[in-house]
This record gives C-alpha cells, structure tokens and sequence, in this order.
C-alpha cells in the first residue's frame, strides 16, 4: 500500500476556530483555546498519524494589520504556512464575509495546491443561513471545495480529514510515527501557563506577556518545571502577582492541572515575575522566544 504524507496549513481571521479544529483532528490540546483574539503565537505543528498516511497539521496565528514587532513575525508565519503547504485549509465562521487581508484572500484564490473552505460554527446558525453562507464562499473562493462544520462539536470534522488524506501526495513521513508535535515539551509549558493568563487578566496585559521554562526535570513520578513571566513594566508586575500573591498562585494551580493531564504524571511548578522591558519591539528579544521566521 503506498503511504501518503504532507502539510496541511490552517489560515483564518482571528478566533475563528482554527486551533479547536487542530486539536479535534490531533486529539490533544496542542494549540491554547481562548476566547480572546491573537492566542496563538507561532506556527504549531500537530501530526496525525495512521498505518498509510501522516498528516502534518500546521495552526497559525489569526490574521491581523500588525501594530507592532511581535505582530509582525506572527504574520510572517502565516506567510509561510503558502510556502509549504500541500492542501490548504481555509477556517470562517459563519456570518463572517472577508478575509482581513486582500493580498493574503488572493493567495488564497490562485493558490495551486488544493483549497478546503471549512465553514465553521455551524451549530450556531440555522439551515438557511448556512446553506446561503455555503453559497457565499462557493461564489467567493470558486477553487475551494466547501464544506460546513463545527470544531467544537466535531460535526463534519471527520468527513473533512477523510478528505485530507484523499488529497496528500504519495509520499515517506515526514517524522516518526510516533510523534505529536515538533515542538518540545518546554514550549507547552509556556503555552499552558500563558493560556491561564489569557483567562483571568484584562486589557493589554496577556498580550504584553511571554513565557519562558528555565528549568524542566523529569524524575520517575514527578516532573519539576520552573518558568518566569516576562512583563514589560514594573505595574504589570504587579498586577500579575496580585493581593498577596493570590493572582500569580490561581495561574500556578491551574496551569498545573493541566499540565499534570497534558503529561500525565505528577507536576511541580513554580512561577517568577520579571520585567522585560518592550520585548515585544525587540528584534533580538523576539528571535530569542523563538518569533522570527529567519
């Protein structure tokens, strides 16, 4: 039996969906969920694999006008999810119309390798309105199959990687067979820490963070972490620490539950608080926490 392999980018606007979807076909929580915009930083890979086929699913940022640096090499990203790409996935929502950007749309209709319009959140709109949405982006990305479906409830999520691995060329694996991800175990660590700051502060605050484990031990029943919270200012600091701490140790509880299912072994985790100033604006800052795509 020939074995088929290949990459298969998700692009989308911000928030709409496309880290569910990776996690509904890779079946682990690789990629944060939130519901605020702009969770997802870098191009995370997920591979699924069976006996004849890999599949190298590749989450990107949500498309945006950057603002700053760190917004910037987020695009870049997504530029390079075109390069590599064997098939396409294109994520909307239902009631979305465009793409925030017409350069990266055009990309997308002249685009040689195959396109799949996955319409998204369907369970939140009726027949009607779904059917007239399919017909939108029928008439809109005319090189695109389309098809409806809801990430979060895994309704037509199958059918569509069925289609998938229809799609790949005949091709070795591209990694073992028995990997998840290529990102190492440290970079989840950052991640989970990250989404709990997401959930539980406001305003600029998740945006202007990063996270970095310094430390990763894994003994036989326990793993020991230690990561450090990089804010911009001296009141940020604050403000992640809390009233006598309280704020900084409901993000060390719960990044630890999740990180106790994510390894599934027992987990230490102590957390630190550091300024660094305007990282996000620092070219070297950024190649440092893994953003620049050079």
């Amino acid at each position: 039996m020939a074995h088929k392999a290949g990459f298969v980018n998700i692009i989308g606007n911000p928030n709409v969906g496309k880290s569910t979807l990776m996690n509904a076909f890779v079946g682990e929580r690789l990629s944060i969920i939130t519901s605020k915009a702009q969770t997802t930083r870098h191009r995370i890979l997920g591979i699924v694999n069976g006996e004849d086929f890999q599949v190298v699913l590749s989450d990107t940022p949500g498309i945006i006008k950057p603002a700053y640096e760190l917004q910037a090499s987020m695009m870049d990203f997504v530029k390079s999810a075109f390069e590599d790409a064997d098939v396409l996935l294109y994520l909307v929502e239902l009631g979305e119309k465009e793409l925030k950007d017409e350069n990266l749309f055009k990309r997308i209709t002249t685009a040689e390798v195959p396109v799949l319009l996955l319409l998204n959140k369907v369970d939140k709109g009726n027949q009607e309105l779904v059917e007239e949405q399919v017909k939108l982006w029928q008439a809109k990305v005319p090189n695109a199959e389309v098809f409806a479906i809801s990430a979060l409830e895994n309704f037509g999520v199958p059918e569509v990687f069925n289609r998938i691995v229809e799609l790949l060329p005949q091709s070795p694996a591209f990694y073992p067979k028995d990997a998840l991800t290529d990102k190492p175990e440290r970079f989840f660590v950052n991640e989970i820490v990250r989404e709990k700051i997401l959930i539980h502060y406001k305003k600029e605050i998740p945006y202007s963070v990063e996270i970095e484990t310094e430390e990763f031990f894994e003994e036989e029943d326990i793993i020991r972490m230690r990561s450090v919270i990089m804010v911009e200012r001296e009141s940020q600091k604050g403000i992640i620490i809390g009233h006598k701490g309280k704020a900084i140790k409901r993000v060390g509880m719960e990044a630890r539950k999740d990180l106790e299912k994510f390894f599934g072994k027992q987990v230490h985790i102590e957390l630190y608080v550091k300024i660094n100033k305007n990282w996000r604006s620092s070219d070297s800052q950024l190649k440092r926490f893994g953003y620049s795509n050079q």
